[in-house]
């Protein structure tokens, strides 16, 4: 049975996402959240459908076809579709489809690179402003103690992790800023699996993860 999504995003990141104003990676994190949770799916759909409405009634929205408009638009049609379009299909039992995409397949092809005690993360390839990445964290293991000087959202696709206040199981975001202080830890029954989305560096405080910050990109 599907365990139920306790943590979700916020309307303010669902209406950004429904009005096209987040960063790529940002972007990916909403379109694998809501691939799994109906009631955030619901609320972009609400937020689709208002933003359309409000564009119909905008004044000077009404724009005039003229006769050469279908050629025209015949005409982009032919040109092909842009090349950052991705198609890649499948099903995956862990990586949800707009992660398939990205990957360029399913949890095999993931490209691991290791950051230490057992941790593993591929970078995703989004644009430069944010970015996005899928950590894979022993079952057990604790992340090193971090701060944030931006906003972290993680998404746990497999297992689980504690954090100081709460548990977050697949499908579950934690929404991380700069007031937030944390340690999570993975939990023991199962390998935890997460895709992470920043916006700027972590803070680490001990040493060791200050060094590995620097070739880990976090």
């Amino acid at each position: 049975m599907e365990q139920k999504i306790k943590h979700h995003l916020t309307d303010e990141v669902l209406m950004a996402y429904a009005a096209g104003t987040l960063p790529e990676a940002f972007n990916l994190m909403v379109a694998t959240h809501v691939s799994l949770c109906d009631e955030c799916r619901a609320a972009v759909e609400s937020y689709d459908t208002l933003g359309g409405e409000v564009l119909d009634q905008t004044p000077g929205n009404d724009v005039s076809l003229t006769p050469g408009s279908f050629a025209a638009t015949m005409a982009l049609i032919a040109g092909g579709a842009p090349d950052t379009i991705r198609t890649t299909r499948g099903r995956d039992t862990v990586l949800p489809q707009p992660l398939l995409e990205y990957v360029g397949g399913g949890l095999d092809n993931v490209k691991w690179r290791s950051v230490g005690m057992g941790v593993k993360q591929a970078i995703l390839p989004t644009s430069k402003d944010a970015s996005a990445r899928l950590l894979y964290i022993p079952a057990g293991m604790a992340m090193p103690d971090h701060g944030h000087h931006g906003t972290e959202m993680t998404m746990v696709l497999q297992g689980a992790f504690q954090d100081d206040d709460d548990y977050f199981a697949r499908g579950d975001v934690e929404v991380a800023n700069s007031d937030l202080h944390h340690t999570p830890v993975a939990d023991i029954h199962e390998d935890c699996i997460c895709l992470a989305v920043t916006d700027a560096p972590l803070r680490f405080e001990g040493l060791l993860p200050k060094i590995a910050q620097r070739f880990a990109r976090i």
